[in-house]
């Protein structure tokens, strides 16, 4: 069963925003059994929303088409839906209802005007997919046994809609296969070594298991998708090759699914009932917000410094000017004193961090860019590591403050 997505919108085709509505529609369809085909963006022009309609069509089964629905003129979905069904738009009762509804609440509201009223046009054929929480409604309209559903651009509105209708309905119109992914995280080895550690494993998987390299900054997710009508029989299979997979390279396995390594950590620490701070000079403060991104994290974060000038590692840190001076700021004696300053400043047990040279240009320091020190001073000790991380700015700040999640995991389980 084949889905094809179309998002309709000009601010998409110019960058003005991310579309971020397909990604949800995909991981939503894939669910039930839905795989997606294609997704395709198109301006508001009703020669490229027919084409793209026309193409889809061909492609997919079910065809939902985001955006377009507002109450403008340069909202065009409705009356370019009529065109390709040959049909009209009717004034549906129980939609303007809703919108009446739903300005009622609103405080200071305007009248209800024309344009707002004429949001409750829809198409004659189509089943209303009522929008409980804005004023365009969802459409659902079948045409030679292809089904085509229409759904507003607003992200929260869309899916309302789609987890209150369209998942139930297509589930119930058609018999979906079962999709079970699993992914499993690793850290330490690059794409094309760990290929060739586990090429004899992933040679021997079943044809309806299919893996998936996914690399990203210092780690590589493993996604192992498998598809077919018997769920039971694709459960124990994933799971069984997933154990050999564990035999194989267990040591660089962080975890599985969604978990973020820095999720990861915090439990760790929670369990132990232990805390960590973080003095970050190249990373610029990423680690401390990719840590906080989870609720709950001022229960082991302490907190955070981002002593990004040499005089602020002096200053904050308390780091030598002598060991600066001697061994340059990027060095791995300056990771270490910034470790061990933010360990002492926050009174925590783990402090983490990091220096280097991100570029474009050295800064305070001759080293190389791309060039990083990372440092974890813990309740036994302190460890710090050299790395070499290429020479984009961007790829080097997030390859380094992968690299240090990874080493403070390393070092919490040690203790």
């Amino acid at each position: 069963m084949n889905a094809e997505i179309i998002t309709i919108g000009d601010e998409i085709l110019i960058g003005q925003i991310v579309d971020t509505n397909s990604a949800y529609i995909a991981q939503e369809l894939n669910k039930i059994g839905v795989s997606v085909y294609q997704i395709t963006s198109v301006q508001d022009d009703k020669s490229h929303i027919l084409k793209a309609l026309n193409e889809a069509e061909v492609n997919a089964d079910i065809v939902i088409v985001t955006g377009g629905l507002g109450p403008t003129k340069d909202d065009i979905t409705k009356e370019t839906l009529c065109d390709y069904f040959g049909d009209s738009l009717v004034m549906n009762q129980e939609v303007l209802k809703n919108i009446e509804l739903l300005f009622s609440k609103l405080s200071g509201a305007p009248p209800l005007s024309e344009l707002n009223r004429r949001q409750a046009l829809v198409p004659s054929r189509c089943k209303v997919l009522m929008n409980v929480y804005g004023t365009a409604p969802g459409m659902w309209i079948e045409k030679n046994e292809k089904t085509f559903i229409s759904l507003p651009g607003v992200p929260f509105e869309m899916k309302s809609l789609i987890q209150t209708y369209v998942l139930p309905d297509l589930q119930a119109k058609y018999n979906c296969p079962y999709i079970l992914h699993r992914t499993i995280l690793t850290a330490g080895m690059g794409e094309s070594a760990l290929a060739q550690k586990i090429e004899a494993w992933e040679d021997s998987l079943p044809s309806f298991i299919k893996l998936a390299y996914l690399p990203n900054f210092g780690k590589v997710r493993l996604r192992l998708t498998a598809k077919g009508m018997d769920k039971e029989l694709l459960e124990q299979s994933v799971a069984e090759n997933v154990t050999i997979l564990y035999e194989l390279i267990g040591d660089i396995i962080y975890g599985e699914e969604s978990d973020a390594i820095e999720e990861i950590i915090g439990n760790l620490l929670l369990e132990r009932g232990q805390t960590m701070a973080t003095a970050e000079s190249c990373t610029g403060g990423k680690i401390a917000s990719n840590i906080t991104s989870y609720s709950g994290a001022s229960a082991y974060f302490k907190g955070s410094a981002v002593t990004y000038a040499t005089q602020s590692k002096i200053d904050v840190l308390g780091v030598s000017s002598e060991v600066i001076n001697e061994f340059s700021v990027v060095s791995s004696e300056v990771a270490q004193a910034m470790a061990l300053g933010v360990k002492r400043l926050f009174n925590v047990d783990y402090g983490v961090a990091t220096t280097g040279n991100a570029g474009p240009l050295k800064g305070d320091s001759d080293a190389e860019v791309g060039t990083v020190y990372i440092a974890i001073a813990g309740p036994n000790g302190i460890t710090s590591e050299e790395l070499h991380l290429g020479n984009h700015r961007e790829k080097v700040i997030n390859r380094a403050v992968n690299k240090a999640m990874e080493l403070l995991q390393k070092e919490i389980l040690k203790n």
